[in-house]
């Protein structure tokens, strides 16, 4: 999963005096399954319909299989560009069938073959001959998958895939969708708001900031590991402490974190929930305020001796209730050197 199969290169947008793209790069491996994640307006969708052919750029190039589709003045239209694009609503035809749908892009003798193998890949070989309003959102969106997969793309893009769904289906769906796009060896991007999303599903998260990428790795390292504090926010819960460096630590209030960093360098340092970890003891020095209890983990609020408060994510099985004295152990913390915005 090591050649490039997609590459975008210094792409910028922009309507009127908005930058929807700035200076945006990305390199997509074949066979990965990418994920931009970002909030509203970060240019997300707008990277996505660069590659897809539906924006064109103001600089900046796109290759699919080391042939630039866009940029370098050449742009080639969408329909030769071999890119399956599902759309945020679905976009399938209601009045023909869902045998119909599926095989509207794919041409070639094998035709009849090739719809068979895709609806049973995702599953809907018995809902052929269903039209699109028989069908619940979760199997629409598995018809648009279908449809985008049909024809052999060397691309599937999806827009917010989940969007429409309610909470359980959106849960279920995710996975299925990841198996479907595996078993098919499809290399994917897919755009979301949701941090839940892009982790359980992305081989690859690409987090989108003002029209630019600021971090890309591996869901667990970007997850570890945030750029700075802006992704450490948006990617997952964090506590973040405010510092100055002496003599090689910093002191915060969950105690003195150990640094590289020269004496007198305001820092930010960044902890995660599960990172905190309380032992109920009855001389301990702090207090759990308040519980949320989920089944599988629970999050504990928990005052510290100065009167800050701090939330800690704890499995279930380490059992605590309001009012336990505890006694914090941090597993694990950042330290980044503040900078001007």
């Amino acid at each position: 999963m090591t050649d490039t199969l997609i590459s975008a290169d210094r792409l910028s947008v922009t309507y009127g005096d908005t930058v929807a793209l700035d200076d945006f790069s990305l390199d997509i491996p074949a066979g990965s399954l990418v994920a931009l994640v970002g909030p509203s307006g970060c240019g997300k969708t707008t990277a996505l319909r660069v590659i897809a052919g539906f924006e064109t750029p103001a600089s900046g190039t796109v290759s699919i299989r080391d042939r630039v589709v866009v940029g370098d003045g050449r742009e080639i239209p969408p329909e030769k560009r071999n890119v399956g694009m599902v759309f945020q609503e679905y976009a399938l035809f209601p009045h023909i069938s869902v045998e119909e749908n599926v095989g509207y892009g794919v041409r070639g003798a094998d035709r009849s073959q090739r719809v068979h193998d895709v609806l049973k890949l995702v599953g809907l070989s018995d809902h052929r001959s269903r039209f699109p309003h028989e069908l619940s959102g979760g199997e629409q969106q598995r018809v648009a998958l279908a449809r985008a997969l049909a024809p052999g793309p060397d691309v599937v893009l999806l827009d917010e895939p989940f969007s429409n769904l309610d909470a359980p289906q959106r849960e279920r769906m995710r996975r299925e969708l990841r198996k479907i796009l595996k078993r098919a060896g499809a290399t994917a991007v897919f755009v979301t708001h949701d941090q839940s999303e892009a982790l359980a599903i992305a081989d690859i998260i690409a987090v989108m900031r003002d029209g630019r990428i600021v971090q890309t790795g591996l869901p667990d390292d970007v997850y570890e590991a945030p750029a700075n504090p802006w992704v450490a926010r948006f990617l997952g819960d964090a506590i973040l402490m405010r510092g100055t460096v002496t003599d090689g630590s910093v002191h915060t209030m969950l105690g003195d974190i150990d640094t590289s960093l020269p004496t007198g360098t305001g820092v930010e340092v960044m902890v995660r929930p599960e990172w905190v970890t309380p032992h109920v003891h009855d001389s301990g020095a702090c207090k759990v305020t308040d519980r949320e209890f989920y089944g599988h983990d629970q999050r504990v609020e928990i005052e510290l001796p100065g009167g800050d408060h701090v939330e800690a994510l704890v499995p279930s099985r380490n059992r605590m209730a309001v009012g336990d004295r505890v006694a914090i152990e941090l597993v694990d913390a950042i330290v980044y050197e503040v900078v001007d915005a």
